[in-house]
């Protein structure tokens, strides 16, 4: 079989040129399509459910939260196993599926299943997935510059302002926001009041909640004019909380502010975010879809961060502290310049000992084809071109060059014990 492949070659030499240039053009144009990484993605495939029920003990969280769920997600097809892990007012379930199983087909089975096991959980808890991302997923991380605003002014710019922005940008999953205060009303009561006036701190709460709402009314005509009533009932300062009515006691109204004070106040914080010891910074971090191309996602997001600049306030800026982009270009061009230093170094040392450019011709030649081509296969299953790929294609270019310099010693062998019978054979007749 190989001597007839090897002899229609030599008979159809354009043809095999003709599939050789198509073959390193169709590589050419893989190349400009294969995803650009920096290092590999070599996490599960997996669906992540996020549960939060705050204020609320881990063993209280694994017992009528984690526990409900994971006997429920266990039966979905073409699952590996389920993780999870319960802690002070969060549940955290893994669902990992088989290497080939779609991730989006992954999620949809995930929320069926979710909306029929939602129904065994507490009142008021509601599971949630997490981004489509992945553990290399955090692409770019930023902050902003914005010298002379609080804290809380800046997670506010940041959370209903650049976060919605940058979100729009293509193979985006999400924008993860860290640092700053997030401004809430913090109601804090006076237990010894609540005695005295023998209520409950359930009473508050749904007091707040109640009066926390607005409804609609309804269109009524009157001297051939038409009306439109509505309610406005949504709380807009603590002056507003503090006169809320929580009970009526021999018809005077006891309002929040006789059980408790209320202040504008920012979120209870685990940690802080300084950088380089300058102070505390707000910002985010980008984290980029499932399969998308790194690297074009980054230039995507940078360019949509100078639109949303422009509506920034005066003095306010970004200041990128984590660019996997710089570090895509350094480890490309870092094993880009691996390869070209190879291949200049094997061409000179097969056109050396080889001393026949013919011969050296042929084996150079397969090197530009054979790499363009590995591009293929690498679109085909679905690879990107990082460290370990790139570093693969440059150590079997050593295999590739032994392989045409055996082929071509064992025909410059054949040819020869030829050529030597024709000379005896010529020499007899002679």
């Amino acid at each position: 079989m190989v001597h007839r492949i090897i002899e229609w070659s030599l008979r159809n030499r354009f043809i095999v040129l003709l599939l050789s240039a198509g073959l390193f053009v169709w590589g050419y144009f893989s190349v400009k399509k294969n995803p650009i990484d920096a290092i590999p993605d070599l996490s599960e495939n997996q669906v992540i459910v996020f549960t939060e029920w705050m204020g609320r003990a881990p063993q209280l969280i694994e017992d009528q939260v984690t526990y409900p769920l994971v006997t429920n997600l266990r039966g979905l097809p073409r699952i590996k196993y389920v993780r999870a892990s319960s802690m002070f007012g969060m549940s955290f379930i893994y669902v990992i599926f088989e290497d080939n199983a779609d991730i989006y087909w992954a999620r949809e089975r995930v929320l069926e299943r979710l909306s029929t096991a939602s129904r065994s959980l507490p009142q008021g808890v509601t599971p949630q997935l997490g981004p489509d991302g992945t553990g290399v997923g955090h692409v770019l991380w930023y902050t902003l510059d914005a010298p002379g605003m609080d804290l809380g002014e800046q997670r506010a710019l940041q959370d209903w302002y650049v976060k919605f922005a940058l979100q729009n940008v293509s193979g985006v999953s999400e924008i993860a926001s860290f640092g700053g205060f997030q401004k809430q009303y913090q109601v804090t009561i006076n237990p010894d009041k609540l005695l005295y006036y023998k209520l409950r701190i359930s009473d508050v709460i749904n007091a707040v909640k109640s009066n926390n709402n607005e409804s609609g009314g309804r269109k009524f005509e009157m001297s051939d004019m038409g009306y439109i009533i509505k309610t406005d009932g949504y709380l807009r300062s603590t002056q507003e909380i503090e006169n809320l009515a929580v009970a009526n006691q021999n018809g005077i109204p006891v309002r929040v502010s006789d059980l408790a004070s209320v202040q504008m106040t920012g979120e209870s914080r685990l940690g802080i975010f300084d950088q380089n010891g300058e102070g505390e910074r707000v910002g985010g971090i980008v984290v980029m879809r499932y399969g998308e191309n790194a690297a074009a996602v980054i230039d995507k997001v940078k360019a949509k961060m100078k639109e949303v600049a422009k509506g920034l306030p005066p003095g306010v800026k970004f200041d990128i502290i984590y660019d996997r982009g710089e570090l895509i270009k350094e480890s490309i061009n870092s094993v880009k310049r691996t390869l070209i230093e190879e291949m200049i170094v094997v061409s000179l040392v097969v056109l050396v000992f080889l001393f026949h450019w013919r011969s050296a011709l042929s084996i150079i030649i397969q090197i530009p084809i054979t790499l363009a081509a590995s591009f293929i296969l690498l679109n085909a299953f679905g690879i990107s071109s990082n460290i370990m790929s790139l570093t693969g294609i440059a150590l079997a270019i050593g295999v590739i060059v032994d392989n045409g310099i055996i082929m071509s010693e064992n025909a410059y062998k054949h040819l020869a014990e030829k050529y030597e019978a024709w000379q005896k054979q010529s020499s007899a007749q002679s």
